[in-house]
This record gives C-alpha cells, structure tokens and sequence, in this order.
C-alpha cells in the first residue's frame, strides 16, 4: 500500500531535502504541510503523472528529509527552502499543489518571493488569518509543560488532535505512516519544534496582496474540514480574481485521505484545462 520511495535528494543551503520524480510531461510540484509528510500525495501522484513530470519532497524537518530539533522549519524558510529546490530542478513556472501550511509556503515563495507558478492548487490550505488552530495555540501558550520527553499526556493530545485531521477515521497502518515521524522522545521534540515556530506573521504580510495575483487558482476543501472551516475557500475565492472552489463531500482537512479520488479528478481537470 505504501511503495512510495523518495529515491532522491537535495542539498539546500537549510538542509538535505528527500524527494522524487513521477512521470513525463509539464512539470507539477507537490507541497505537503504539517503535520504530514509527502506520503499524502501517495494516491494523487499516480493520477497526475499520466500527463505530467511529478515532483514530490518531504520538507525540511519531516519525514525523510533532513530533521533536527534546532531547524527552522517556519512558513518564511520553507518558502525560501522551494525557491531554492525549484531551482535546483530548472522549473521555470512549474504548477504547483500544495495542502495546509503547504498553501501559505507556496503563496509566500510566489508572491513575495516572485517565484513564478503557472497554475496553483491550494487544498484545505493556510492563508488567511487566524489559521492555527486552538489545540495548537493552547500548546504555544506553555511547551515547557511537557518536559521531559517522552511525554504520555502529550502523546495523548497529539494522537487526539489528529483524529480530527479527516472526516472518516484513518486506519491504524495509514495513521502510522503519516503520523509516526512524532513519537518517542525525538520525534515529540520536532513535534513541539514545529508548534513553535508556526507564526501567523509569515502570512500576514501576504494577504493583502491575494487580490493582485492573477495566477489560475482552483480552491480544493474538504466540506468537513474541522481544522480550517470550509468558509475559508469562499473568503479566498472572493479576494483571488482567478479562482474557482471545488468542494469535497464527506472529506475532513486531510481530504486527499478521505476521497483521493475525487481530489485527483479535480486537480487532473484543472491542471490540464
């Protein structure tokens, strides 16, 4: 089920970056978010690469990629990290996907780091303010409660938190999969690594541009989103003067989980309109 090898990487000046390479064609990035890793693209790239060259990666700070606790892995440096891979890879305006924190990534490495994309796809994704979430902040509010780690209340709050990532539950093999890369002592460390660096700022100085950007947006969202309400795609929609929404029944925040199929359908239709 899960035969999904990152045969490849990249040295960026932040870190080694894990990644791979799908199929022929105009190329189509692929941009996960948090808490996840590029194993969430597993039953979308398949559908892309029919037509298209996919480049998939895990970024900094997840999953195969280069990981430590006293990495950078704010919005601001993941941006920075893209422009760099992007160029690595010779995209000139490549499309691009992206999911969660993956959305403000790519919208920042785009509009204020002038990175130019063709089209752009932005499923269940942060960009508008507020975004993070009140688990999260209520974690922000004192990380030191959880010392020393392993932490079993923490485990606890992290594996309820995200149950609530999809709209059906996830099975124990795919929630591993996903979800593993923050157990133990290490992998809560990078777990509480990556709650505190997550700033609404490195949105803020974008959003008021979202209204100059004539980039062909599509606004994929999961109907039951819990983590980022549905509401979000329509407020984008009214700011973004080349966007449509494409709404998923029965789907959570994690809606390439919930209903791969239908995500797919409709990436494959916008990006080969």
């Amino acid at each position: 089920m899960f035969s999904w090898p990152l045969r490849q990487q990249a040295q960026t000046r932040f870190g080694e970056i894990a990644y791979d390479v799908r199929g022929q064609g105009s190329p189509v990035v692929l941009v996960h978010g948090t808490p996840s890793r590029s194993e969430i693209w597993r039953r979308i790239a398949p559908v892309l690469s029919e037509r298209r060259t996919v480049f998939a990666f895990d970024l900094l700070g997840f999953g195969e990629s280069e990981r430590h606790v006293e990495q950078d892995v704010s919005i601001r440096r993941h941006a920075e990290v893209l422009a760099e891979l992007l160029g690595q890879w010779e995209l000139a305006a490549p499309a691009v996907v992206a999911h969660d924190i993956g959305g403000a990534v790519v919208l920042r490495a785009h509009i204020n780091g002038g990175v130019p994309m063709s089209r752009l796809a932005l499923i269940d994704a942060v960009a508008l303010r507020p975004w993070i979430t009140p688990t999260t902040r209520e974690m922000q509010r004192n990380l030191g409660r959880y010392e020393p780690l392993p932490n079993a209340k923490l485990a606890a709050e992290i594996e309820s938190h995200l149950v609530g990532a999809t709209h059906r539950p996830l099975d124990p093999e795919t929630f591993d999969v996903l979800f593993g890369q923050w157990e133990g002592a290490e992998g809560q460390a990078l777990y509480l690594r990556n709650v505190a660096q997550l700033d609404e700022r490195d949105t803020a100085d974008f959003e008021p541009h979202l209204s100059t950007m004539s980039t062909p947006t599509r606004l994929i969202w999961g109907e039951h989103d819990a983590w980022l309400d549905p509401s979000i795609s329509t407020k984008l929609a009214e700011l973004l003067p080349r966007a449509d929404v494409v709404q998923i029944p029965d789907a959570g925040h994690f809606c390439m989980e919930d209903d791969p199929a239908a995500v797919a359908e409709a990436l494959r239709e916008f990006l080969n309109a």
